[in-house]
């Protein structure tokens, strides 16, 4: 009888594969305290080495945050695009007549002046006022975060346009910095600040439809003395602690997606330079201009529920 095919034995295991040859670890630190390992890109260009070209596809747009009050949706999304891999020049305003945060009751709130009242000096008169009110409805810990951005909130209808944002921020009657600590109300501490000194942005992004419309009148008043193309969008953001951490990461994915946009159009118009394009020369950046509604139309399929405006405007 035929031997069982399935009690046969099984043919031995083939030999193991010879070893590579021992290399060595670059991961490990080195004995004197610093990494081999080359940091994490995410896809972002690293800065030259010395010596080196700087890498034209590095180009940087200017962004401009901007809700009512420069406290809540602005500062997170101010925050967001000064911090993120690729950090963004950003400067923030409100658009309000003043700064109005929740007090105890819709009829007391606190009210405060826009470009002289630092975020630290509201800080402290809450603290003092009710720590335990204010720190459970948010405002302290929001307070928090924007002393760590910038000095204190702007107005943008007071935004000299064009005029170089350097050295103190604002002055009392006695030509004094309203800090005790001077150099905390100069423009350079603020995050973002390189790249702002010019006092002009590529990119407004305003945080409610209304303060949209204050910015696009605000601009149409001034005349556009500049001419000088400057894209106005608005994504609508709920005035909560919540809805802002939201809208801020949707705000620095457009802005990637813009900024990217631009990088490609500045390319093809030869890298900056004397074509105009860094210098906000209007046909120069038609390439540019001519790719944002497509930008726009595809970050809105992604966040259906933040409602976008834009408009081309002038500075």
């Amino acid at each position: 009888m035929a031997s069982d095919p399935r009690r046969r034995p099984a043919p031995p295991p083939p030999a193991p594969p010879t070893p590579p040859a021992a290399v060595a670890d670059s991961t490990i630190m080195s004995l004197d305290g610093t990494t081999d390992t080359p940091p994490r890109t995410n896809g972002q260009q690293q800065p030259p080495k010395p010596g080196e070209e700087p890498d034209p596809t590095s180009y940087k747009l200017k962004f401009c945050t901007v809700c009512a009050s420069n406290n809540n949706r602005s500062m997170e999304a101010h925050l967001r695009l000064t911090t993120a891999t690729n950090a963004y020049p950003t400067i923030s305003f409100g658009t309000g007549s003043l700064v109005r945060l929740p007090g105890p009751s819709i009829s007391q709130p606190n009210v405060y002046t826009f470009n002289n009242t630092s975020y630290e000096s509201m800080y402290s008169e809450l603290l003092a006022k009710d720590e335990r009110l204010y720190r459970a409805n948010g405002i302290l810990p929001m307070l928090e975060r924007n002393k760590n951005v910038k000095w204190g909130p702007e107005r943008w209808q007071d935004w000299h346009i064009g005029v170089p944002r350097t050295g103190k921020r604002i002055a009392t009657q006695d030509g004094t910095a309203e800090s005790s600590n001077g150099a905390e109300a100069e423009y350079k501490n603020d995050k973002g600040y390189l790249g702002t000194e010019s006092g002009i942005v590529d990119i407004v992004i305003t945080c409610e439809e209304r303060c949209w419309d204050a910015v696009l009148d605000d601009l149409l008043s001034r005349g556009s003395p500049l001419n000088r193309p400057v894209h106005v969008f608005n994504v609508d953001i709920k005035d909560n602690h919540e809805e802002a951490l939201i809208g801020g990461k949707a705000i620095l994915e457009l802005a990637d997606e813009l900024n990217a946009a631009a990088g490609q159009a500045r390319q093809e118009e030869g890298g900056g330079g004397m074509n105009g394009f860094d210098a906000g020369d209007a046909s120069a950046r038609a390439g540019f201009d001519e790719r944002v509604p497509e930008v726009l139309a595809r970050w809105q399929e992604r966040w259906p529920q933040l409602p976008a405006l834009w408009s081309l405007c002038w500075f």
